[in-house]
């Protein structure tokens, strides 16, 4: 199982690790069928008798393992005792398309799991019907975008290794506008307080570095920016990524 550390042997199995009780009470608690088996240590399970009641009550199987072959199979320097198996989440462009979405995230050449994982994360916090990730971006099913994600990942759909091109085509032709982010464009507030963020949309955003590509930005319908009141040369990633999420948010909620 350590192995599953690997992306080719994640894509291979159609299996990846989920480290540590919380997100492992997540995927319990909401997605239980994924669960293929879950190695704890006798000091955690222990500590930790809501998750095995939790897991008994799926039926998913719990293996006692030493604490040599639980820092084997993860991934973090100091690991808590609990790493669950579960099966890949299989959610599709067409099944998010067909749920007529009102608010949506499409991740595109990000490469760095840190910032997947916390997209994600606000994208459910935000209240948001799915995010999309490209297959030039990072696997979401690294250990890293898992463990960034809190148990986001097993709340909210998540669509992985889709062309850009198509899955904007798709999204069009159901009704949902294109905001691409880029530090040229609209400013963010006014597109908000004219009703822009209104109707059904989707968020593009791309590469930490580099941003996305001219010719992927013209296969948005607006560019907006967070405007920068300060000195600050530009934002992070995933500072524009939450406050254009919440953007949305607010205007749907409000």
């Amino acid at each position: 199982m350590a192995k599953l550390a690997k992306k080719q042997r994640r894509q291979e199995a159609r299996l990846f690790l989920v480290e540590g009780p919380q997100a492992t009470r997540e995927v319990l608690t909401f997605r239980p069928e994924l669960v293929e088996d879950i190695f704890l240590t006798s000091a955690s399970r222990e500590r930790n008798p809501d998750l095995v009641e939790l897991a008994e009550k799926a039926g998913c199987e719990l293996t006692i393992a030493s604490e040599a072959v639980i820092d084997h199979m993860a991934d973090t320097v100091t690991p808590q005792g609990v790493v669950a198996v579960a099966r890949y989440l299989e959610v599709s462009l067409d099944q998010v398309v067909s749920a007529k979405p009102t608010h949506l995230v499409v991740l595109h050449q990000v490469k760095d799991p840190g910032n997947v994982g916390n997209i994600i994360r606000t994208a459910d916090a935000a209240g948001a019907d799915a995010v999309i990730v490209t297959a030039e971006s990072v696997d979401v099913f690294n250990p890293k975008v898992v463990r960034a994600t809190t148990g986001s990942l097993f709340h909210i759909p998540v669509v992985t290794g889709v062309d850009l091109g198509s899955t904007i085509d798709a999204l069009k032709a159901s009704g949902v506008t294109i905001f691409a982010a880029d530090a040229q464009g609209e400013n963010l507030g006014q597109v908000r307080s004219q009703g822009g963020l209104d109707s059904p949309l989707a968020w593009l955003l791309g590469n930490e570095a580099h941003g996305l590509s001219a010719e992927d930005e013209l296969l948005a319908d607006s560019i907006v920016s967070v405007p920068m009141f300060g000195q600050a040369e530009s934002l992070s990633l995933q500072t524009a990524a939450a406050i254009c999420i919440y953007e949305a948010a607010f205007a749907k909620n409000s």
